[in-house]
Order: structure tokens, then sequence, then C-alpha cells
């Protein structure tokens, strides 16, 4: 699907709150809805978290189309508001499509057992215990930081950065910006390390140090592997996805919007 080519065909995918329930027979009744296999995109109602539910299902199925969210959750940072009355598939065919390319995790852990996730907002390594986690980080082969004494480190593409990585205080990314943050969690040495911005060519790999006596797990956005050894990131351009936007209300608008909350 490009820019360009009209859509015609929606499918609905509906969170299992009551608002987006009563939101999805509204909708029924004045648009026709097809299956994921036969859409051109795909109407969203949730939060952001269904929102990347709905990505990584087509992800994992394998067909990508492009998701319009309407948020019917809290935050609602992936998703457009809510208007009545407007003609849904004459929206659709309005916004502005940006592409979101998702982390490619490959993880190994205690066991030797090696699991590949993918993440279209964080990966995050987390200590599991009382006792800090020791991690070596490598950028593109190049040992960077020999040992991270810390409760974990992220990695966050812009899509992602305004989530756990604010939180962390890493740096807000524009969706544009081809490059991913690298964010220490409550980093004890060094101590006065803020992470980095790195390129989003960039290949990253962490290793847990000591990792028996200090366990780690790895979150790829809500998938969670314990006791890992290294995990290794890169950014897959090549199952980049589609979000689309109201105009006005662009995810890269909203980025900037969010640099200027006290």
């Amino acid at each position: 699907m490009t820019a360009t080519q009209e859509i015609t065909r929606l499918a609905l995918a509906v969170s299992d709150t009551p608002q987006a329930l009563e939101s999805a027979e509204t909708m029924r009744d004045t648009q026709h809805f097809v299956s994921l296999e036969e859409a051109d995109a795909v109407v969203v109602l949730g939060g952001d978290g269904f929102m990347l539910q709905t990505l990584h299902r087509m992800l994992d199925n394998g067909r990508v189309i492009p998701a319009y969210g309407i948020n019917k959750g809290t935050v609602g940072f992936l998703m457009n508001r809510p208007r009545k009355g407007a003609n849904l598939l004459s929206r659709v065919n309005r916004a502005k499509c940006f592409d979101v390319a998702p982390l490619a995790m490959t993880a190994t852990t205690q066991d030797g057992e090696t699991q590949h996730f993918r993440a279209i907002n964080e990966v995050s390594l987390l200590r599991e215990t009382r006792q800090t986690a020791k991690i070596e980080i490598s950028i593109d082969d190049r040992v960077r930081i020999e040992e991270l004494v810390s409760d974990g480190v992220l990695v966050a593409t812009p899509a992602g950065s305004t989530a756990y990585n604010l939180s962390a205080n890493g740096p807000i990314l524009p969706l544009d910006s081809a490059l991913i943050a690298l964010t220490p969690i409550s980093a004890f040495r060094p101590r006065h390390w803020r992470g980095a911005i790195l390129p989003d060519r960039s290949r990253i790999t962490f290793r847990v140090l000591e990792a028996e006596k200090r366990p780690v797990s790895v979150v790829a956005d809500q998938r969670e592997l314990r006791d890992v050894v290294s995990v290794e990131l890169a950014i897959q351009h090549e199952n980049s996805l589609g979000l689309l936007f109201d105009p006005g209300h662009a995810l890269d608008e909203r980025i900037v919007a969010e640099q200027f909350v006290f």
C-alpha cells in the first residue's frame, strides 16, 4: 500500500473494553468491514497497548497493512482522537502515513535457549532480583561500556521514545529522525552516563555479566524472556509498519509537543 493508493476496504480490530465495543457497534451501522486478509487498512479501537497487539499480530501473520487508531484507552499516543459524525473511510484516506520500523531481537538464555522477538516501542533489560545488573554494551561489535551497573537498560524506537524511555529520562526522538535511543535505567556506574542517541542502522549487543548471581530478563514490548545472557538488537527496515494519523495530529507533531510538557 503506497501513500497514493486509495483505501476502499477496511478491517476493524476492537479491544475488549466496554467503550471500544460500544463504538464498534456504532461504526458497523455505517461502515462495512472485511477481514484483515482482505483489507487495505485496519481501524484499531482501543489504546496504545491494543494498537501494539494489533501491529504485532500483523507482523506475525506476515501481512502488514496501514493501521488507523481511534483512542478508546487512556494515553492514546499512537491513536487519533474520536470524532462523532465523521465519515470513517474519508477520514482514513485523508490521513498521513508514517513508517515505523520494529526492533529485531535475538536473546540467549543461561540454559542456551535462543529466542527471536520484535518490538515496536522498546526492548528493555531489567534486573530480576535485588542485585543490580551488570551489563556490557557493544555498538557495531565495538565495546562502548565495559560494565554498566544499573537496574537495566533499554533501546527505544522513535515511536516508543515517549513511553518507558521518557520515564527513564531518555530523549524524545522525532519519527523521521532515523535514530534510536539507548537509555540506562537507574544507572549506578558510570554514574553520570545519560545514555546515547544512535543511528538506526546500528547493531547493539548486550552481554550480561555475572548472569547467575545477577539475573536479568528482557522485555520486547509486552513479551518477556527471563535469565538472559546476551541480547542482540537491530532495526528491521524491511518490515516497516504504517501508522495513519489525521492531518494536524500526526505522531511527529505529538513528539515535538511532548517536549514542552512540564
